[in-house]
């Protein structure tokens, strides 16, 4: 039987090091591997013997674009532990900071990462030269996410001034008025986002995904919710073990998740958008529904219409908290390490994340276990195209290539934050 395999040696706009294989027979796909063959980065390894509050610096490192959702979600699994509260102004502040990575990085894969697939182009650079002033919109509104994250985090990347309990300092409410001129600007700029993206084309495909996402009573989620999914789960994040599990594959480095009892599910702007759609705000919901958005998406292609919507949230959501803002007497409240187990999920713009830790009775960490988006939705993606690519088999090599990526770059995976390459190999034989 002859064998025809094409490869693509270099894909930008995805974050990691992978390769993509694709094999048809008799004109159906039997295979399709998400392989990930960098090595492991032992965080969870670094994390062990250290004190409890070293978490969020070390676990920021994890990602240079979420580096919030990672020290967040170690800051409250250790809070969990501990058996501490953290609201009033400073949970405020926390969620302001989660509206600032949640616009810089929702921003940077509609603008650079997606939006070329759509138009056609192989980068934002070669876009750029026939939409500079769009492309430059991209880049302002980025900005205003990261004029966030350095008021709050002390820096934009890898930010330094988040504690367990609470913040290193907090800011003035004039600091905090500053901001809001711009964010004014980039709300109205989030809205002329969604328009502009719904005017792509999208592939006319859907699947029966179960979504997982966190969901608070009467909030959009960032950091706080019981998990629940489209298909009756609801559990609060202590529970997270006994419904999902971690697996080796032979293709990848890094682990899969799948449901305790199988199969695969997604995590990520669709999920969140699907199962906590009446908590947007006014503002998102309508934009949503004027750009023809229902409250149930489920074409992936749609994703980057529904990264959009979050942006518009996290503008929104940003304007009232600053608005709101008191300053509280003091940036942290105290507390006692003691040996206990926590644990905790907060969303990053890609989804869900999962920490755990087991902490020693002098306040150094035993065990710890992460769980990220992507290792979540590798099977998922492996599924999508497995059922996508089936349907585009007649059309050329390249622009068949072209689907694997696009439909690869839905989800924004992370696959690790660093290198920028991926390898697709189609199997036709």
């Amino acid at each position: 039987m002859a064998v025809k395999t094409i490869k693509v040696d270099y894909l930008a706009r995805v974050e990691g090091e992978g390769a993509f294989t694709v094999e048809v027979r008799n004109g159906q796909v039997r295979r399709a591997e998400l392989r990930i063959f960098e090595p492991p980065r032992f965080f969870e390894a670094f994390l062990r013997g250290r004190a409890y509050s070293e978490a969020p610096d070390i676990t920021a490192r994890i990602c240079g674009i979420c580096p919030v959702a990672y020290q967040m979600s170690a800051v409250h699994a250790m809070e969990a532990a501990f058996g501490v509260t953290v609201d009033g102004p400073l949970r405020a502040l926390r969620r302001l900071l989660y509206c600032g990575e949640w616009i810089e990085s929702h921003v940077l894969h509609i603008y650079m990462l997606h939006a070329p697939d759509f138009l056609g182009y192989q980068g934002a650079v070669d876009m750029a030269r026939d939409h500079g002033d769009v492309v430059r919109r991209g880049l302002r509104l980025k900005k205003a996410g990261n004029q966030i994250m350095e008021l709050l985090g002390g820096r934009e990347i890898h930010p330094i001034n988040v504690r367990v309990r609470g913040f290193y300092r907090t800011p003035r409410k004039r600091e905090l008025l500053a901001l809001t001129d711009e964010l004014n600007w980039a709300r109205d700029a989030a809205l002329e986002t969604l328009r502009w993206v719904s005017g792509f084309d999208f592939p006319d495909r859907a699947r029966d995904y179960e979504f997982v996402a966190l969901r608070h009573a009467d909030e959009y989620p960032f950091n706080e919710g019981r998990i629940v999914s489209s298909r009756g789960l609801d559990i609060p994040a202590a529970e997270y073990e006994r419904h999902f599990e971690e697996i080796h594959v032979a293709h990848s480095t890094a682990l899969h998740s799948r449901k305790v009892a199988g199969g695969s599910y997604l995590v990520g702007p669709l999920a969140r958008y699907n199962l906590n759609f009446d908590l947007l705000s006014p503002l998102a919901r309508q934009a949503a529904q004027e750009a023809g958005l229902g409250s149930k998406v489920t074409n992936p292609y749609r994703s980057i219409q529904v990264r959009a919507v979050e942006v518009i949230q996290a503008c929104d959501e940003a304007l009232r908290l600053i608005g709101e803002y008191e300053e509280p007497e003091r940036p942290f409240v105290p507390v006692e390490p003691r040996a206990a187990l926590g644990c905790a999920a907060t969303e990053a713009p890609r989804g869900m994340i999962y920490h755990r830790y087991r902490i020693e009775a002098d306040g150094t960490i035993a065990e710890a276990k992460i769980v990220p988006p992507t290792s979540q939705n590798q099977p998922s993606i492996e599924q999508d195209l497995k059922e996508y690519v089936g349907g585009w088999l007649d059309l050329p090599d390249a622009e068949l290539r072209h689907r694997c990526e696009q439909t690869i770059r839905n989800y924004d995976p992370c696959i690790s934050c660093s290198v920028h390459f991926l390898r697709l190999d189609i199997d036709r034989g």
